[in-house]
């Protein structure tokens, strides 16, 4: 897309893209950055928000203390609320994948990605069902990185 062809929308998510760029610059250590985003609906507005970036692991904090102290959240109640929510999504990311059935839970958590990327990238290249794709590829990995 050319300079021309941007819409004011994009041109605002990149100048508040700049902004957080600036901004996180100037932070160390750990603690939140300031992402950039859209509000969802007909009409997005770009927002700016503090998160942990998981991307950059010597920010993120290593204990619950610690998360406290860097948070300010101190209410236990809101603490267990989090703590429910990442719980909770977490179990349903692991029950909604529809590779789950096949992997292999004996593999280090390494080799499972790369099981699931490897069966997901021959699927779509192959144009074959992900069930046909892991008949190809388990049994390589099942060599390799060993069965239950």
């Amino acid at each position: 897309m050319s300079e021309n062809e941007k819409t004011e929308l994009d041109l605002q998510v990149e100048a508040a893209d700049a902004k957080a760029t600036a901004t996180n610059a100037s932070r160390s250590g750990v603690g939140t950055r300031v992402m950039v985003g859209k509000t969802r609906g007909k009409n997005p507005v770009v927002i700016s928000y503090e998160n942990f970036d998981s991307s950059k692991p010597d920010t993120l904090p290593t204990s619950i203390p610690q998360f406290m102290e860097v948070t300010t959240v101190k209410d236990e109640a809101i603490l267990l609320s989090f703590l429910i929510d990442g719980f909770n999504n977490d179990r349903y990311t692991s029950a909604s994948d529809p590779l789950a059935e096949y992997v292999n839970d004996a593999w280090a958590p390494e080799v499972q990605n790369q099981f699931r990327i490897v069966v997901r990238n021959y699927s779509r290249g192959a144009e074959v069902s992900l069930e046909d794709a892991v008949l190809l590829v388990k049994p390589g990995f099942e060599k390799k990185f060993g069965k239950k």
